[in-house]
């Protein structure tokens, strides 16, 4: 017996380790599988990266610390902090992600998310294949998709040129340039354009306009003359505030970024790049666009600087900087008038975006051009071709210590607090319930408005203006008559503009059409031939008025550079011999030489690029509404005037303008032009 006994503890002494091991492995087969945590990027990872949770087979949820939204999601903290809980969770590939910018033609949807990117912009004719507003819309959609599906879901900034519209899209409302809204001086005008402009950008998921500009543009041989107001900086300073409050505001007096209806505008371009010089560009064959403004600081900030100020007051949250130089040194590259101007003394506090490519011209070495941009103070960098030459320039420039890790985080900080102020975190996605107002009759009538109060009378004698709606008969000789393309300008569904029917809208042979009565009759012939147009007899019939439509094709930038702005008055000649009244119509983009062919005509009107709303030319020619505008820029006599001595300029005689800043005949006010014999 004590031997058996003794025997199976033996046995149980031997077989224990076996059972220990059995009972370990029954233990570990009940529990269930720990899930495996995703592969997280160690490289640059922030310590507070969250690390994933095993799940259980508990039947009770477990209470935990986590809340059920990240601070920075939360819309009821205060947006600094917000920004900074977001700052500390990204990597550093997420910041610079935030400074980049690029052109949607250059990347799809996924390489949003791939990248960590903050911004993508349509640049000039950057539409989808389809371009109508439901296309931009879902366009739109999907890169800001991509956008919320990166690990921390931060939500894009879409850009856009709206400069005298939603001019991207065809079949939106496109109002007159800039130009023609500075002879209107009308501010409430300008910020019911603003409203205007935002909700159809808005409708197409963007909320980002690189509008208005700033420019006070002293030298009309400049292409970029039709995107400023004015040469006078109050005048400037007075309309483009008004613009950039219809765009962020919704009272007219002060920008809430937050309100379903606003977007953000960009006053451009920081700064003085309307007062560079002739033949100071070094941007291909460009004479004077992107060129140097060559002036003391004094003149500087007299003339050009005020409205950037009135501009922050008003609560601008981005600015974008200018090409041009001042006195030799690129804009990109100013450490003293971002740094220590704008930002030091003005006060600005948003985000600073560069222009298109723009960084690149501070030197060939783009290592180089990174590090001074950044370090001058741009935030967000339109690249916009190579998204991994920039993001792999600022790595490198990081890493050997050229730009701090403080000036990135600046820069992010900068970037999510607008976006924060918009409210793209809460509402990132747009429905479609804004797409009816583009291009609405409502919105269009808007644009009338502003045709009818941008024209600008010349010249009246025998008071030939305005034209009975009863004449038996009407020529219109020039293409700008009827094509919609030439008539809206620059800038227009492609960067450059173009010809035809390129979007939706009433040319000023269609609004004659529907301004005269059933009886008259209207020819229109590009050339201004009408022989073909004769009685039974065969012999050629004259018209009662002769409308000339004279002027510029459509330009963008520095391909509007242009050394001689005379005209050709062989049409005028032509239409003088066929009709008893002639009336010249100027489609253009600034003004031209005309001090010969004045007497050819008897009255002149200045319409600039009026847009899509030829309507509005017609309820002032026909006497529905009297003249209003004046002009914002003085007319010169001839190119030897230009540019303009603003400070010594005289204001009688032959070597005055030929029409002075502030100059429009009404009906009322219809006294001839002085003497034009200045021989």
């Amino acid at each position: 017996m004590n031997e058996t006994i003794s025997r199976q503890i033996k046995m149980i002494r031997l077989m224990k380790p076996l059972i220990l091991l059995l009972g370990l492995i029954l233990l570990v087969a009940c529990q269930t599988p720990e899930a495996v945590p995703t592969a997280v990027p160690v490289v640059d990872a922030p310590v507070s990266t969250p690390v994933p949770v095993a799940a259980t087979n508990t039947p009770e949820p477990v209470a935990t610390d986590e809340p059920d939204i990240l601070p920075y999601q939360d819309p009821a903290l205060p947006i600094d902090e917000r920004v900074e809980d977001l700052l500390d969770r990204m990597t550093l590939d997420e910041k610079i992600g935030q400074m980049t910018l690029i052109e949607n033609g250059s990347i799809r949807p996924e390489g949003v998310t791939e990248f960590n990117l903050g911004a993508i912009l349509s640049g000039g004719g950057g539409s989808p294949p389809e371009n109508s507003p439901q296309a931009w819309l879902e366009m739109v959609t999907a890169y800001q998709e991509a956008a919320l599906e990166t690990r921390l879901g931060i939500p894009l900034l879409y850009g856009v040129d709206a400069v005298h519209g939603h001019s991207n899209v065809v079949g939106a409302t496109i109002f007159p340039h800039n130009i023609g809204l500075g002879a209107t001086r009308n501010p409430d005008l300008l910020y019911e354009i603003g409203r205007v402009t935002a909700v159809e950008t808005l409708a197409t998921g963007i909320h980002w306009d690189y509008a208005p500009v700033l420019a006070v543009a002293r030298d009309i041989r400049w292409g970029r003359t039709y995107e400023a107001y004015a040469e006078e900086t109050d005048l400037v300073t007075l309309l483009s505030n008004a613009y950039l409050l219809g765009l962020q505001g919704v009272d007219g007096s002060t920008s809430d970024l937050g309100h379903p209806l606003t977007l953000l505008g960009t006053p451009k371009h920081w700064v003085a790049d309307g007062g560079t010089g002739w033949e100071t560009s070094t941007t291909g064959s460009y004479k004077i666009d992107q060129g140097d403004t060559i002036l003391d600081e004094e003149t500087l900030r007299a003339v050009h600087i005020p409205p950037y100020i009135t501009a922050v007051d008003s609560g601008a949250r981005s600015m974008m900087i200018s090409y041009s130089s001042w006195n030799g040194l690129k804009m990109h590259a100013h450490d003293y008038l971002i740094n220590d101007v704008l930002i030091g003394e003005i006060g600005f506090e948003g985000f600073i975006v560069s222009d298109w490519q723009a960084i690149d011209q501070i030197t060939s070495n783009y290592y180089e051009a990174v590090v001074t941009s950044i370090n001058a103070g741009v935030d967000l960098n339109m690249v916009p071709f190579d998204t991994s030459g920039f993001i792999n320039a600022m790595k490198r420039a990081i890493r050997n210590g050229d730009i701090s890790q403080e000036r990135v985080d600046q820069a992010v900080t900068n970037i999510l607090t607008v976006k924060m102020e918009l409210g793209l975190f809460e509402n990132p996605l747009q429905d479609d319930s804004l797409l009816e107002t583009v291009g609405s009759d409502e919105h269009r009538a808007v644009a009338r408005q502003a045709v009818a109060e941008s024209l600008v009378l010349l010249q009246n004698d025998n008071e030939a203006l305005p034209v009975s709606k009863d004449v038996d008969r009407i020529f219109i000789g020039g293409q700008y008559g009827d094509d919609i393309g030439l008539q809206s300008g620059g800038w227009t569904i492609e960067w450059q503009g173009a010809s035809g029917e390129i979007t939706e809208g009433t040319t000023f042979l269609e609004a004659t059409e529907a301004a005269v009565s059933e009886e008259t009759e209207v020819y229109f012939n590009r050339f201004g031939k009408f022989e073909t147009v004769t009685d039974e007899n065969g012999d050629p019939l004259r018209a009662d008025v002769g409308f000339v439509l004279l002027g510029e094709r459509p330009y963008a930038e520095g391909r509007g550079d242009r050394e001689d702005l005379s005209i050709n008055s062989t049409m005028i000649e032509r239409m003088r011999e066929q009709a008893d009244v002639v009336v010249v119509i100027l489609v253009t983009g600034r003004p031209l030489i005309i001090t010969d062919e004045l007497p050819l005509a008897d009255a002149w009107v200045a319409a600039w690029w009026p847009g899509t709303e030829g309507n509005g030319i017609t309820d002032v020619l026909f006497g529905d509404q009297d003249f209003s505008g004046k002009l914002s820029f003085s007319w010169p006599r001839s190119m030897d005037q230009i540019p303009f001595n603003f400070e010594e300029m005289p204001t009688e005689g032959c070597d005055a303008p030929l029409f002075p800043f502030g100059y429009g005949l009404t009906y009322q006010n219809n006294s001839p032009v002085e003497s034009l014999d200045c021989n």
